[in-house]
């Protein structure tokens, strides 16, 4: 029986270079992007009013934005699509909203309806950096916690961490990439996408990691690169069949969901297939790095 799995497993840490040349080659492109361009933000972490109007036609565009001008609001967005007025400007309070869409309507003779009127001042947005930093402190400590005693080994909680750090640089990448091209700004719902892909990444980790604990258990003390690849031989398939189901779902909510949260979706698509990814190809060879170094050391 250990003969035919030892013939059927597969050598995937053999190419254990590819995968960081990979990795060095997405986590590099989106470090460059965050460098040169880095994010747009909302109002979410800046601070601002977004302001829409639906309106049935507007004769002079020019015109409504030289007047907005004249009014010494501070703009730093004013757009006009499919008959949408949208206007990103200092923050406001709904007093102020009310004269200025007053004034618009006597100015240009036509009617103006609210659709949207959001307002975050920039304590706000300060205090939701500073709580999005601490959760993703304390979810890292709670996993390397976690990892340490239920493994019974500090490099499994390591390993698990330098692969979860190099899917939130995917990620964060990735998206200054979509800010810079796509004009996606940086929300709070992209904090909900980075906090949900280290919660997935973690998940395929221990999977992984269980069984090659698993394997130690039942046939006592071998080399720590054979326990991998057979671990990563017998949960690879079950791995990507589960991230595919994931994948379909975001897929089809990517192309057919609402403009509001597809940027969203996409990101979780991304964090989807880098959690996938990392944890056979990132997490593990490095825990098989480590465990050699820690045998030479004895």
């Amino acid at each position: 029986m250990n003969f035919e799995l030892r013939f059927t497993m597969v050598n995937f840490l053999k190419y254990r270079l590819i995968y960081l040349l990979i990795s060095l080659l997405v986590i590099g492109t989106g470090m460059f992007s965050i460098i040169k361009w880095g994010y747009h933000y909302s109002i979410d972490f800046v601070g601002g009013t977004n302001i829409q109007y639906q309106v049935k036609q507007i004769n002079n565009w020019e015109q409504f934005k030289k007047e907005i001008a004249e009014k010494k609001i501070k703009l730093t967005a004013v757009d006009l699509k499919n008959n949408q007025i949208s206007l990103r400007m200092e923050p406001i309070n709904e007093k102020q909203e009310r004269q200025l869409r007053s004034a618009f309507e006597k100015k240009f003779k036509l009617k103006l309806e609210l659709l949207k009127f959001e307002t975050v001042g920039p304590v706000i947005g300060a205090e939701t950096i500073k709580k999005t930093m601490i959760a993703a402190i304390l979810a890292i400590m709670g996993i390397l916690i976690y990892m340490s005693f239920s493994f019974k080994g500090f490099n499994y909680a390591v390993s698990a961490i330098v692969a979860l750090i190099h899917d939130l640089l995917v990620v964060v990448g990735s998206y200054s990439l979509m800010s810079h091209f796509l004009g996606v700004e940086l929300d709070t719902l992209f904090v909900t996408a980075v906090l949900t892909t280290m919660s997935f990444s973690v998940h395929d980790t221990i999977v992984i990691f269980d069984k090659i604990r698993e394997y130690f258990n039942i046939e006592g003390k071998a080399d720590i690169e054979y326990f991998a690849n057979k671990a990563l031989t017998e949960t690879m398939v079950r791995s990507i069949n589960n991230s595919m189901t994931i994948v379909f779902m975001l897929l089809a909510l990517t192309l057919l969901g609402g403009a509001m949260i597809r940027f969203f979706i996409l990101t979780l698509l991304i964090g989807t297939i880098t959690g996938t990814y990392s944890s056979p190809f990132v997490a593990t060879p490095i825990l098989v790095w480590l465990e050699k170094r820690k045998q030479k050391q004895l």
